[in-house]
């Protein structure tokens, strides 16, 4: 084997559908089946059920959301309301269908839109609070996400005015300290990756000024400084000088984005927050009984 021959693979790895994430939740919560709602509803009663947003906030999610009620009840009438905006209340969904389906989908479709929400409005509030502070610095995600819905919690974060970082292994290079450490050094790790796959965009992480020169020699496109302090960071961009895009990496919160999203010269910031710590979005369901 090469030194730049791939790493052996087991078989293509798909990821989940929408149909797939649904399932499971769905195996989840209603298991053998609603004890509940067979208990009290009767077979062909049907309802209308009205999701709500009961705090200010950016709604995502309403494609997995409607998906849960359709899985329970095929022919239900959605009508779903605005999406990827700032909205301080109001109707968010609307189902008419089988009483029993909307029941038993309530909180599986609530978690997901909750959830999905919360991510939308926390990228929102970050990204209007760079925009409002002057400052010029993209706001990215990370691959910190729910495992299985990384590709929902990456389109929320774009519903709420983020950018998408990369989606997962196979679709950027992404040198770390420990790839460097295994490569012998930043430039060669680096070199390596470029020649190994140069159809895809690459960064690497430096920690100093010697690793910041090594990888501006081997041609780094972008440099990730993590987890530096503000005045380590205002070092690094004079240093770099332009010659390649930086990114600010490592426990940015959003009480600290401030201080980095508005220097000078930092073309990103990436906070995983966005992902493992949005608060979920406050909504509600309530159904009413329609004539069958």
């Amino acid at each position: 084997m090469s030194d730049l021959e791939p790493l052996p693979r087991r078989g293509s790895r798909r990821p989940p559908t929408d149909d797939d994430i649904i399932e499971a939740a769905l195996a989840e919560d209603v298991g053998a089946g609603d004890a509940t709602t067979a208990a009290t509803v009767d077979p062909g009663a049907r309802g209308r059920a009205t999701i709500t947003q009961k705090a200010p906030g950016v709604i995502s999610g309403l494609g997995i959301a409607a998906g849960v009620f359709r899985q329970l009840d095929p022919s239900a009438e959605i009508r779903p309301g605005p999406e990827g905006m700032w909205r301080e209340s109001g109707v968010v969904l609307v189902v008419e269908g089988d009483a029993r389906a909307l029941l038993t989908a309530e909180r599986t479709a609530l978690n997901f839109l909750g959830r999905l929400s919360g991510i939308a409005t926390l990228t929102a509030q970050v990204v209007s609070a760079v925009r409002d502070a002057g400052g010029t610095s993209r706001i990215l995600d990370t691959r910190k996400t729910t495992p299985g819905l990384r590709r929902l919690e990456k389109a929320a974060v774009a519903h709420g005015g983020g950018v998408n970082h990369r989606a997962g292994l196979y679709d950027a290079i992404l040198i770390k300290e420990n790839h460097a450490a295994l490569a012998g050094g930043v430039g060669e790790a680096v070199r390596r990756a470029r020649a190994a796959r140069p159809d895809l965009p690459l960064t690497v992480e430096v920690r100093d000024d010697a690793e910041i020169d090594a990888a501006l020699a081997a041609g780094a496109p972008r440099l990730l400084l993590d987890n530096m302090t503000p005045a380590e960071v205002r070092e690094a961009v004079a240093r770099v000088a332009g010659r390649a895009e930086i990114e600010v990496s490592g426990g940015v919160t959003p009480e600290t984005i401030l201080v980095y999203a508005t220097i000078d010269g930092v073309d990103y910031v990436s906070m995983g927050a966005l992902t493992h710590s949005a608060p979920v979005l406050d909504l509600s369901l309530s159904l009413e009984p329609l004539p069958t």
